[in-house]
């Protein structure tokens, strides 16, 4: 499981942006779980049958 992130760049950058503007309780990992949740990353394993079932491009 230590294969699977936490964070990356664009959920750090976000992180950054929101607490710079004021906003409070948006770590990178909150981010990541927030762009999880919305669909806007994929992170299913290879194996995994959900993996070809969530689209993104």
């Amino acid at each position: 499981m230590k294969q699977v992130p936490a964070t990356t760049t664009e959920s750090d950058a976000l992180s950054k942006d929101l607490i710079s503007r004021g906003f409070k309780f948006v770590g990178s990992t909150v981010i990541y779980a927030h762009m999880q949740a919305c669909g806007l990353v994929n992170d299913h394993l290879i194996n995994c049958f959900r993996y070809k079932e969530v689209p993104l491009k």
